[in-house]
């Protein structure tokens, strides 16, 4: 490519990006701001309602925080680590009565919310409190400033990255001596490892499910560190990053976590930045200044204009006295902070979150980004920005990141960065070993995504349920069965009653086997669809099953299961009617992630007569004749 055609390339890339800010921007008025209080509570997009602040104070840039906790019953909601918020009273004639911050942990009883405001509100105490999800303006501003920084790098190491990792050189490696290696890693592994090693730019480490590519990826930083002082590791998502956390300070390394959690467990809370401050010697004086601080500001606030030149004279001392006392507290707050951060081997992160202020301009000689996959591509280049060479690793045969615009998403912008560097780069590392699922599981996708290229480690090429009855792999028919896909209108999601039926009679036969072959404790389970209307129905239904109630099932979205695995898994496909309409189903890569979560059994309940008309589906019913255990729902209808 020429340096012409990668700017226009990333320009282009503005345009979408910018598509997509506003469709964001347009569904969170449509869906939030339009809702009354008590609709926005019931669809998840609002806290209020028995909710008590039960703790304060103030962290890390001298901001406030609050802790809340609800009592009315925790039914699910939109409220994530990093999501924005507005904390707000509904007491009457109160003085600004929002205060915007953001999340940075939650679970479904407590929040805590750090504000964008060095003080706490005045109102705080005085209940009916509640908290609004805000519409998050942050991630985009940070993602259109890499943009421009990447498109007007000209000469310094960023333009390099850029003109590798879109194709326009190739990426330069070192030759690395082959008895480089570790023990805990396979052959594939350990040549992904090298490849890091001797990399000058890029390495790109294709992952499939099962592969061990956090395993992997613990390793290369390990071996990274023998020659670097810090590793700056990233993902897109908290979830993946906490991950990542706990699995690097297991192998002892000195691990800092900045940002927001998806976890509050003491695990991954002992490796944050807030963590190791609050716990250092230093900071009980930093909050002893901080509250001092804090209480003349409130004092000088209660004087008011109206008041003597004597009283306003005192107003100003409090505020001029409370600004040097937090001008001291945070310059002992930024030594203790350059010690932590300079003294970590890894900083591990979001990738918006390497545009954290406390990161400064630090950089890094190597910047990992796991999950790439899933990543917008403006994303991506945040924390590229702070590195000399890049790792990305991830699968693009797997769910692609969340897009609202559709004219984006026909754009283009639905296409990640490792996707772009797999396909322009001639080098990259496959992970070829999978150690999750027998290998009639994983033979499908191999076959379909992979080119035949993955193997099932011999631990578990056979592994299988206690005398099964079946193969690894079953296809249940619902052909012919009149059970048709119903339309929950307010959401337009998808179930399928009759469908969930032949689930269950399945799932029954089962458990029958293992209790009657005393396979004690049972199998894991899970039920996924990719229609979250099914998966509510399902939920409602095992809830009230008492065939089903000690029994260890999870049921989810595709989506929401992605990275998680089970014994069996059962897929719901729902879709069942006369068009042969397939709906989402047509993305397959939805559809690779829900069969590679089972690691000794299968089982996939649908309609071959919707279906049978695509062609991946049609291999899917082949392979299910010649590969698998092919049932009609009649069998369990007698």
């Amino acid at each position: 490519m020429t340096p012409a055609a990668i700017t226009a390339e990333l320009q282009e890339l503005q345009k979408l990006l910018a598509l997509e800010k506003a469709a964001d921007l347009e569904y969170h008025r449509q869906k939030i701001q339009s809702l009354p209080l008590d609709q926005r509570v019931k669809e998840g997009y609002s806290w209020y309602g028995g909710i008590t602040v039960t703790k304060s104070g103030y962290t890390i840039g001298n901001r406030a925080y609050v802790i809340l906790e609800r009592s009315l019953p925790h039914t699910p909601d939109q409220f994530r680590a990093g999501k924005t918020v507005s904390l707000f009273t509904k007491q009457p004639a109160v003085h600004k009565p929002e205060q915007s911050g953001i999340i940075q942990f939650t679970d479904r009883a407590r929040m805590k919310i750090v504000l964008n405001s060095s003080d706490l509100p005045e109102w705080l105490g005085m209940g009916l409190i509640g908290v609004d999800l805000l519409f998050d303006d942050r991630t985009y501003r940070e993602m259109e400033k890499a943009l421009k920084y990447v498109i007007e790098a000209r000469g310094n190491r960023l333009a390099e990255l850029r003109d590798v990792i879109l194709g326009r050189t190739q990426a330069q490696y070192r030759e690395v001596n082959e008895f480089l290696r570790s023990e805990q890693l396979n052959d594939s592994q350990n040549a992904a490892l090298r490849d890091v090693i001797g990399s000058y730019e890029l390495t790109v480490v294709h992952g499939p499910p099962g592969t061990g590519k956090t395993t992997t990826l613990v390793q290369v930083v390990k071996q990274l560190l023998q020659a670097e002082a810090t590793v700056l590791v990233t993902a897109p998502s908290n979830t993946a990053v906490d991950l990542l956390t706990e699995r690097l300070a297991k192998e002892g390394l000195n691990v800092l976590r900045i940002g927001n959690l998806s976890r509050v467990d003491e695990e991954v809370l002992r490796q944050t930045l807030d963590y190791q401050i609050a716990h250092h010697p230093d900071s009980k004086q930093i909050k002893k200044l901080k509250v001092e601080a804090a209480e003349l500001r409130r004092k000088a606030k209660q004087f008011k204009r109206k008041f003597g030149a004597e009283e306003r004279q005192n107003r100003g001392q409090m505020f001029k006295e409370a600004g040097e006392i937090s001008g001291w507290a945070n310059q002992l707050e930024q030594r203790l902070l350059d010690n932590l951060i300079d003294g970590a081997q890894v900083i591990t992160c979001t990738l918006v979150g390497a545009a954290n202020s406390v990161l400064g301009n630090r950089t890094y000689r190597t910047v990992v980004i796991d999950e790439a996959a899933q990543a917008l591509e403006p994303a991506t280049w945040i924390p590229i920005i702070k590195g000399a060479r890049v790792v990305l690793t991830g699968d693009p045969y797997q769910l692609p990141p969340t897009i609202k615009s559709h004219e984006a998403r026909r754009g283009g912008l639905e296409v990640t960065l490792i996707e772009k560097a797999l396909q322009r780069q001639a080098h990259t590392s496959l992970l070829r070993t999978q150690y999750r699922m027998h290998e009639t599981i994983m033979n499908f996708s191999n076959q379909q995504f992979y080119d035949g290229q993955l193997l099932a480690a011999p631990q578990v090429a056979q592994q299988t349920l206690t005398k099964d009855f079946e193969t690894p792999v079953v296809f249940i028919d619902t052909a012919g069965t009149d059970f048709q896909e119903q339309t929950q209108q307010a959401y337009q999601s998808r179930y399928n009653e009759g469908e969930f039926q032949i689930l269950c009679e399945h799932l029954y036969a089962l458990l029958e086997h293992c209790y009657t072959h005393e396979i004690l404790p049972l199998p894991s389970i899970a039920l996924i669809s990719p229609y979250r209307e099914q998966v509510m129905m399902m939920k409602k239904a095992v809830k009230e099953d008492e065939r089903l109630a000690d029994v260890p099932i999870t049921i989810n979205t595709i989506d929401g299961f992605q990275g998680q695995e089970r014994d069996v898994v059962y897929i719901s496909l729902v879709r069942s009617n006369a068009k042969t309409d397939i709906g989402f189903l047509k993305d397959y890569r939805r559809m690779n992630v829900a069969m590679t979560r089972a690691r000794h059994k299968l089982v996939i309940v649908g309609d071959s007569a919707t279906i049978g008309n695509d062609d991946f589906y049609a291999a899917f019913l082949e392979y299910c004749e010649t590969h698998g255990t092919y049932r009609t729902a009649w069998e369990f209808m007698a």
